[in-house]
């Protein structure tokens, strides 16, 4: 999605795909199905509507009432005061519901976005649902098989070390994490204290079983949905599922335990919706999904983290093959596209059904033009052999961009205290994920896009970008200083005060960059001291007007050894603990 009046085109192409194909409304994988069906069969369809009942526009003039404070700030970044929320935001209309439950059939789910509910009926009631004069058409809910790692206790070879030819000293010790972290330049934002403050991420998954470990305590927790069974309740044991993989995929991006596991947005805030059922030979339905995300969008989430992993489900299921991986097919795509195009920005699992030589390998939604498909790679840097590979079926590359996926340090599922590994694009793409959290933490004005753009053309493979790596392994730090600090004259962007942020990198030689705030101009001055509390350096610099500012400093030919800095401005002082290695 370049554009947002592409949303229109998207639509056009989905219905025009999945509508009559002459005076009837049934699609023709959904006559196909019921030609094999007998009439005490039933199925999952969806229904579409033909419109959103009488008078749309009277609820289109108080966006308050379709979406939250946080949902309309967000929109803001994207859309013009005036196309806050548009049709798709309207509710399914409440007549067309009423009409249908008097047939005695139960709806299974909505999409005010589709204009659609989803279905579970006998092949008798499918002919009566067409002679609605409402319904626009019928179509099969789409449904999924997925293959889950299970984790290991066993760590690859050389897990939580620092990479090759590097020297490091951070200030959190991320444990057998590190190397996951660091191979995304995480722990260069981590040292400038941020953690994904003030970013809402809404994580998609098969349930949460260990939300009581002890790498979530910290967690800040706004809300959970079960869309399977539809109950708050996301971590239940025995109900659709156990809930492992969502443990393992949270904490890659959440946790926080120094010395055993920290996540790149750990101090970020999550919603938690459980989409999937892990029950063995169970077909996923991509309802759930999509109910999901139009919940978070209903909260203000600014960011999704989805591991689908979606693979073809063997007949009599439908499901979309890599044909339809053209970003206009797939529903979940559909929807994943309006989300970004609704401010948030989508990231998915590429998918681990690994290589092949002339077709992709990609699940839905990562095909999506304005989803980020994150594939994964070894410790190593090199591509997983399972990794999924694209184009998509009309030519786009994909994946979009790399991440550790194989053999990442997780908490485990079966106790609170322990530790595991995991493997699969299901933890490549929540540590991604949470690079992007800490680049909006620092950045909120930017558009899902233009985080995608800064992501993709700072990464290890942007000169070169292929459907086996996409634009490459991303790089945090690159990613955050290539996109503009907001203007000062911008009052609301102003700091609250005088504030050191921190400084990069660290340990240093021979120079380093010190990050601060001030919200008022200020002369400032930087004082050095070594462990024995002699000042070293002196240096007085005017000129600093209120905002973000990047001072760097250079030490010349003092020896090695633990400094102080401390920063003195009209507002207050500061000290920061520097270490240089010569």
């Amino acid at each position: 999605m370049k554009k947002l009046p592409g949303l229109l085109f998207l639509l056009i192409a989905f219905f025009t795909f999945s509508g009559s194909h002459s005076s009837s409304k049934l699609s023709r994988s959904m006559e196909s199905v019921m030609g094999r069906m007998s009439d005490k069969d039933s199925i999952v369809c969806w229904v579409f509507f033909t419109d959103k009942g009488p008078a749309p526009e009277v609820l289109l003039s108080s966006p308050e009432k379709l979406i939250s404070q946080r949902s309309i700030d967000r929109r803001k970044k994207y859309l013009s005061p005036d196309k806050i929320t548009d049709n798709s935001d309207l509710p399914v209309y409440a007549g067309y519901l009423n009409s249908i439950e008097k047939m005695g059939i139960r709806i299974k789910g909505k999409s005010k976005w589709l204009n659609s509910v989803s279905l579970k009926v006998a092949k008798t009631d499918i002919k009566k649902l067409e002679a609605l004069p409402f319904v626009s058409s019928i179509d099969l809910v789409t449904r999924y098989s997925k293959r889950y790692k299970a984790e290991t206790p066993a760590a690859p070879p050389n897990e939580g070390k620092a990479l090759r030819g590097t020297k490091v000293l951070y200030d959190m010790d991320y444990g057998a994490s590190l190397t996951q972290n660091q191979m995304l330049q995480v722990p260069a934002l981590h040292n400038l204290r941020i953690t994904g403050q003030g970013v809402m991420i809404g994580v998609f998954d098969a349930g949460f079983n260990r939300l009581d470990h002890e790498a979530f305590q910290g967690l800040d927790i706004h809300a959970t949905w079960d869309f399977v069974n539809g109950d708050p309740g996301v971590g239940d044991s025995l109900d659709m599922g156990e809930g492992s993989h969502g443990t393992n995929v949270l904490s890659s991006i959440a946790g926080y335990k120094p010395g055993s596991l920290i996540g790149p947005a750990f101090g970020a805030t999550y919603i938690l919706a459980k989409t999937e059922n892990t029950e063995s030979e169970t077909p996923v339905e991509e309802d759930n999904w999509i109910a999901a995300i139009e919940w978070a969008d209903s909260i203000g989430v600014d960011l999704v983290t989805s591991s689908l992993g979606y693979i073809e489900y063997d007949p009599p299921f439908q499901s979309y093959t890599w044909q339809n991986m053209d970003g206009n097919t797939a529903r979940i795509t559909i929807a994943a596209d309006l989300a970004v195009g609704k401010g948030i920005a989508v990231f998915v699992s590429a998918g681990n059904e690994g290589h092949h030589a002339t077709r992709n390998t990609l699940g839905a939604p990562a095909d999506g033009d304005s989803v980020v498909a994150v594939g994964a790679v070894d410790n190593t840097g090199s591509r997983a052999y399972f990794s999924s590979v694209g184009p998509t079926s009309d030519g786009r590359i994909k994946p979009d961009i790399m991440a550790m996926g194989q053999g990442v340090r997780v908490a485990s599922s079966w106790t609170t205290t322990g530790y595991g590994y995991s493997s699969g694009t299901s933890f490549s793409c929540p540590i991604a994920a949470g690079v992007a959290a800490l680049i909006l933490s620092q950045r909120p004005w930017i558009t899902p896009l233009e985080l995608t753009a800064a992501l993709k053309s700072t990464a290890n493979n942007a000169n070169n970008p292929n459907r086996e790596y996409g634009w490459g392994i991303i790089n945090a730090l690159a990613a955050l200083n290539s996109i503009p600090v907001v203007s000062v004259n911008d009052e609301a962007s102003l700091p609250s005060g005088f504030k050191i942020l921190g400084n990069y990198p660290n340990p240093f030689n021979p120079s380093t960059r010190v990050d601060f705030e001030l919200s008022v101009a200020s002369p400032v001055t930087f004082e050095l001291y070594n462990s024995a509390g002699e000042r070293v350096i002196s240096r007085s610099e005017n000129g600093f007007s209120a905002g973000r500012h990047s001072y760097d400093l250079s030490v010349g030919n003092i020896n090695s050894g633990v400094y102080f800095l401390k920063i003195t401005s009209a507002q207050g002082t500061g000290v920061l603990k520097l270490v240089l290695s010569r």
